[in-house]
């Protein structure tokens, strides 16, 4: 199932070492993706000074630092976004561009930069997102626990198309658990594609931390996509930082932080549906987990924060 997995480097674009997702207004996307509509991700390393620019189209746009502080110019007007140390280092300030509006991504320092993408029709106004303002929710409990920033759903986010999050995963945890499926329209579900951005790190909490996070490590976590139906899918990825996992349809979760490294991804979801909005069905083999959680207490190093 290669054509849903993009290790770091396999999605290149120019500037954007990746660059994934439907093509409009000159912005190519590369590689193409047979079948893929809704849904796109772009990932920019800025060196001091250096910048990045998007042209107007009919997408709407976030604009998520992942590593540094920037300045993004939307039609000639400047927002800074104060960013972050890491992904891992809690929520960072966010931009909202709207649809039709060119931008310009700089860093004065450097950093490294995601813009999420969705073909949109509806005009909402440009809005900075503080970190501040981002509801940060502790999802699922002991091994399940997970810390979730939803700066881009429906309740936080006046927008057309997409949903958007990010979720961190403490090393040996499963996160997109239960097993669960959005890919139809129908009552208590609605059909969204999703993306995967991941990035992975040494925890803290490792014995070898203090000092030794560069002799040989691997950080390493894994991504899981089976199918749901008729249509054929199935993934079982070993993901790091820059990797992307593409989820058309199917069950997918659970997304694994192996043990001794924190895991950490970005997802995009958008799809035709007449209603902005999250429903999903568990596999009705493992759906029973959730029940569990009542009785256990939210791991303990959450939240993780700056």
């Amino acid at each position: 199932m290669a054509e849903w997995v993009y290790p770091l480097g396999s999605a290149s674009d120019g500037a954007w070492q990746v660059s994934l997702g439907p093509t409009a207004a000159g912005n190519s996307s590369a590689p193409a993706v047979p079948g893929w509509a809704h849904t796109g991700i772009k990932v920019a390393v800025l060196a001091p000074g250096a910048s990045v620019s998007l042209n107007a189209a009919g997408e709407e746009r976030i604009v998520v630092p992942l590593e540094g502080s920037f300045e993004v110019t939307v039609d000639g007007v400047a927002h800074h976004l104060r960013g972050r140390a890491s992904v891992f280092a809690g929520p960072s300030d966010v931009l909202y561009t709207g649809i039709g509006r060119t931008a310009v991504i700089s860093s004065a320092e450097g950093g490294r930069v995601a813009v999420a993408l969705a073909p949109a029709k509806e005009e909402y106004p440009t809005r900075l997102v503080r970190a501040e303002e981002t509801p940060v929710e502790l999802r699922g409990a002991g091994n399940c626990s997970r810390q979730v920033h939803n700066f881009g759903t429906p309740a936080a986010l006046e927008a057309d198309r997409f949903i958007v999050c990010e979720v961190i995963t403490p090393g040996g945890n499963w996160s997109s658990y239960p097993p669960h499926k959005h890919d139809e329209e129908k009552d208590g579900e609605t059909f969204l594609e999703e993306i995967y951005y991941f990035e992975t790190r040494l925890a803290p909490d490792s014995p070898i931390a203090g000092g030794h996070a560069d002799a040989g490590q691997d950080p390493v976590g894994y991504a899981r996509v089976y199918a749901s139906d008729e249509r054929p899918i199935d993934v079982n990825a070993e993901v790091r930082t820059g990797d992307v996992v593409l989820v058309p349809y199917g069950w997918h979760g659970p997304a694994m932080a192996a043990p001794g490294y924190d895991l950490y991804y970005l997802n995009v979801m958008a799809g035709p549906g007449r209603v902005r909005e999250w429903l999903i069905s568990d596999d009705p083999h493992h759906g029973w987990v959730r029940s569990t959680w009542d009785a256990q207490q939210v791991d303990p190093r959450l939240p993780f924060s700056a």
